[in-house]
């Protein structure tokens, strides 16, 4: 199995090369074929589970079914030695696995709310360098190797590696938490840096470039 690209090690020629682009972009019928073979540019719908089917779905966990036979066996055990039931460690335990549930429900249905606001933060459209001429087209028609042009104010439409930048800040505080806009740059990075280190890297769904200009970006 091949392993993914790490896009941001590569100097902006190879980038092109790899995806068989070209500093003024892919011909119409070159995009065409790409969106036909690998699909539209926009996160996957999954079906939204309910708030109950989230909760049935805590108790999937093995461990989970090894706490409750816990409990089992704490309450009944001294019933069976004709002692009595003792329901207190039980009752424990069984509080434990139901926070646990409210809990993980609450955690999942966060998330699945996050991921749909931030399939609805997609651009509708983007502007894009195809056979040498720029030209609007909507973000989902994007395709790898299509050549994007940005600027202040702009939505950033797909994940992208910058091949020209100047004086680009990008608004990455939902991504990374920093409160002051990173100045992007076209050099390649090391490996192990994490996203807000990638700096020619652009992240869909981020809000807008608060500064500068981008083009073209792959």
């Amino acid at each position: 199995m091949s392993l993914p690209t790490l896009w941001h090690t590569l100097p902006p020629e190879a980038v092109l090369k790899k995806l068989g682009s070209r500093a003024g972009g892919l011909t119409d019928a070159e995009a065409a074929k790409r969106l036909c073979a690998e699909g539209p540019n926009q996160l996957r719908e999954a079906g939204r589970r309910s708030v109950f089917g989230l909760f049935a779905a805590q108790f999937s966990d093995f461990m989970i079914w090894v706490l409750l036979c816990a409990a089992a066996v704490s309450a009944l055990a001294p019933l069976l030695a004709g002692e009595g039931a003792e329901w207190t460690d039980a009752a424990i335990i069984l509080t434990v696995v139901l926070m646990n549930a409210v809990l993980g429900t609450i955690q999942e249905s966060r998330a699945g709310a996050a991921l749909e606001a931030l399939r609805k933060m997609t651009v509708p459209a983007a502007r894009v360098r195809r056979g040498g001429a720029v030209s609007r087209v909507p973000a989902p028609e994007l395709v790898r190797g299509d050549v994007i042009l940005l600027e202040a104010g702009d939505s950033v439409p797909a994940d992208v590696r910058l091949l020209e930048c100047a004086a680009l800040r990008v608004d990455e505080s939902a991504l990374t938490g920093e409160s002051v806009p990173p100045e992007k740059a076209v050099a390649a990075c090391a490996a192990g840096a994490g996203p807000g280190g990638r700096a020619g890297m652009g992240f869909m769904g981020i809000a807008g470039v608060a500064r500068g200009a981008a083009g073209p970006v792959g």
